[in-house]
């Protein structure tokens, strides 16, 4: 009785935190994002309405979103870009998140490209993301290589190999689930993966 009771409550452990902690996390963020705007809704509607916050901030996406795809509008953000970016501290925050962000976008034709295995003589196998293909000339001729970007922590930290495009392999991973593979610390990889 007492290892049915000790399986059971582990079982149930895994089952119900990672669902709890995603339920809180969606919940804090929602609280987040709604309390920006709720204090100017309280004071002009004279009431609290649930949602409104989260609602008018996705509609201010959408619009950013229209504008940025506009010519014109586009214009406009590069220009208020370019000034932001001469600002010291805002500068060293804002581009670093910028680019990281940029890499998981997939109409960004500058993010990972794809998921690819590479040969490390340090621990035998990589997995990382395509993020550039290039040529390299040393006299012989343009030969094509790889940038891969490899993480060591979690996405935000890693590091960049240069290989010849022969050496590298592409297994049947996409991008999206490469990068569960590397927040699960490899646990999301498939048992069997074709190259």
């Amino acid at each position: 009785m007492i290892q049915w009771l000790r399986r059971s409550f582990v079982a149930g452990f895994f089952v119900t935190v990672p669902l709890f902690i995603s339920v809180a996390a969606f919940i804090w963020i929602f609280n987040v994002v709604d309390g920006l705007t709720t204090p100017m809704y309280d004071r002009l509607l004279g009431r609290r309405i649930p949602g409104l916050g989260t609602a008018s901030t996705a509609a201010a996406l959408v619009l950013v979103g229209a504008l940025a795809r506009n010519v014109i509008g586009l214009r406009v953000l590069q220009r208020a870009e370019s000034w932001l970016l001469k600002v010291p501290v805002f500068r060293t925050i804002y581009a670093p998140v910028k680019q990281l962000i940029a890499a998981f976008s997939p109409d960004n034709e500058l993010g990972f490209k794809r998921v690819v295995l590479v040969e490390d003589p340090r621990h035998g196998y990589a997995l990382g993301f395509q993020t550039r293909e290039f040529t390299v000339d040393r006299g012989r001729g343009p030969e094509p290589m790889l940038a891969v970007y490899v993480p060591t922590n979690h996405l935000y930290l890693g590091e960049i190999v240069i290989v010849e495009r022969d050496r590298a392999a592409f297994p049947d991973i996409t991008v999206e689930d490469g990068i569960r593979i590397f927040l699960t610390g490899g646990m999301a990889l498939p048992p069997t993966v074709r190259i």
